[in-house]
């Protein structure tokens, strides 16, 4: 039995399953661990060195969870929405420096103001949530109504540059010397999650390569464990070349989800899926598609998926209140073939992963605006033939019908629920929402009232 502590091994799901041969900064910013809860250390040779680590109560995903709490959301789901909502407020508006010290090497949260997860007795005395009296004082009211107007949007907006401002102030102290050498970064921890922080790590100017973990979150840590207890046995390690790694199902288990289910939805067996598939996206319709091993991690890379055409006038409306339940404001990610990202991405910023914003050009946001976040920057999964052969494929597909080698890949899901996993999962799902059309392994699965359409 191999013991490794959290942040650990955060470090190792980054660094082992890459394994540069160069060596590489590693920093890992999570709420909370048994120990620490940001890791800053270094990977060599195989050999993963700490320089140095924070403790509780100084955490600085702790901080932005307070901020998160005190903006009307639930923390440990909330804070990708604060992060979403930040491009539409000033971030110079509002000073929030007072919600903890930094002075680029030193980094201690305002105890007053806040608390960080897992102090109960803090949450306890200040009424149920993470952030005091006295914040609320110098804020004003926690949130209630729409989030989208001042001061709260402008609160998401300079909370979002304090916390990129404190990791990219200590990657730069702690790990400029390692990174001026190499250039190579690696990056894990829930933290992580935050693409806009990612994308500024990326522009540092000493950083040449950002490695994120895909499961960056603690999810990941099981892999990071294993991979530390692998190579404390001298054994290697091979590449992870995707993150496919769930299961998959066949037709027979697809076909007895739809018998079983009590609204008995209607299916038929394709002879070409793929070609089905671009066909009902190219005529706008959203569909639902579940296909091949679940994808291991927080996103949906085109094995469980809801997937629309990205030039469909209105689509985001139509996703956001019918389908997904969610609010409007908020931005689809992409699926885009990688040929068709050499026309319009930053050639060294071609994720697998979507664990990175990325700046678009005038014509993406152009033919694309359903896909463009309010700062300009869309979160894109880059598809090639190598990882994902069956994806790729409906792509092509697409592309060959439109023109347009892209897709917006919003997750398999409903709000408050995780990933469908199983047919049974998909088959409740789509029949929870107005979707018309899944494709479910090789079949077409419809509702009752769609069959005198398609």
């Amino acid at each position: 039995l191999v013991t490794v502590e959290h942040q650990l091994a955060h470090a190792s799901s980054c660094y082992y399953l890459n394994e540069p041969k160069q060596k590489t900064g590693i920093v890992c910013i999570d709420s909370k661990g048994e120990y620490s809860n940001i890791f800053i250390g270094s990977g060599e040779n195989g050999s993963i060195q700490k320089i140095k680590q924070f403790y509780d109560p100084d955490s600085v995903c702790g901080m932005y969870a307070a901020l998160t709490d005190y903006l009307g959301f639930e923390i440990l789901d909330g804070e990708f929405k604060v992060m979403g909502i930040a491009s539409f407020g000033d971030p110079e508006k509002y000073d929030l420096s007072s919600l903890a010290s930094f002075d680029g090497k030193h980094f201690k949260v305002n105890n007053k103001l806040i608390s960080t997860i897992g102090l109960r007795r803090y949450k306890t005395k200040s009424g149920g949530h993470y952030f005091s009296k006295r914040l609320v004082e110098m804020l004003g009211p926690r949130r209630e109504g729409n989030l989208l107007e001042d001061p709260y949007v402008h609160y998401a907006a300079a909370i979002q540059k304090l916390y990129e401002d404190i990791v990219a102030g200590l990657v730069s102290y702690y790990l400029k010397d390692i990174l001026e050498d190499t250039g190579k970064l690696a990056i894990a921890g829930t933290g992580a999650m935050n693409i806009r922080l990612n994308q500024r790590l990326k522009a540092l100017p000493f950083v040449k390569e950002l490695i994120v973990h895909p499961a960056c979150g603690d999810p990941g840590t099981a892999i990071g464990a294993a991979a530390h207890a692998v190579r404390r046995l001298g054994l290697t390690l091979e590449p992870v070349n995707n993150m496919y790694l769930g299961p998959s199902y066949n037709n027979d288990q697809c076909i007895d989800a739809c018998i079983m289910h009590r609204e008995k939805p209607q299916w038929e067996l394709l002879q070409d899926p793929h070609k089905k598939a671009a066909q009902l996206l190219g005529n706008g319709q959203v569909i639902a598609w579940f296909r091949g091993r679940m994808e291991f991690g927080p996103r949906a890379l085109g094995n469980r998926s809801i997937l629309a055409n990205p030039t469909q006038k209105g689509i985001a409306n139509v996703i956001n209140h019918q389908i997904k339940f969610r609010e409007h404001w908020r931005p689809f990610s992409v699926s885009v073939l990688n040929t068709t990202a050499e026309d319009f991405l930053p050639s060294d910023s071609h994720d697998e992963y979507m664990c990175i914003s990325l700046p678009v050009s005038k014509k993406w946001r152009e033919l694309y605006p359903a896909t463009v976040c309010q700062n300009g920057s869309t979160r894109a999964q880059v598809v090639n033939q190598r990882s994902n052969p069956d994806f790729h494929r409906l792509l092509q597909c697409f592309k060959e019908n439109t023109g347009h080698g892209l897709l917006i890949n919003a997750t398999l899901s409903r709000p408050g629920e995780p990933l469908a996993c199983t047919p049974e999962d998909a088959v409740n799902m789509f029949m929870g929402t107005d979707l018309n059309y899944m494709i479910l392994e090789d079949l077409l699965v419809t509702k009752r009232e769609e069959l005198d359409i398609w």
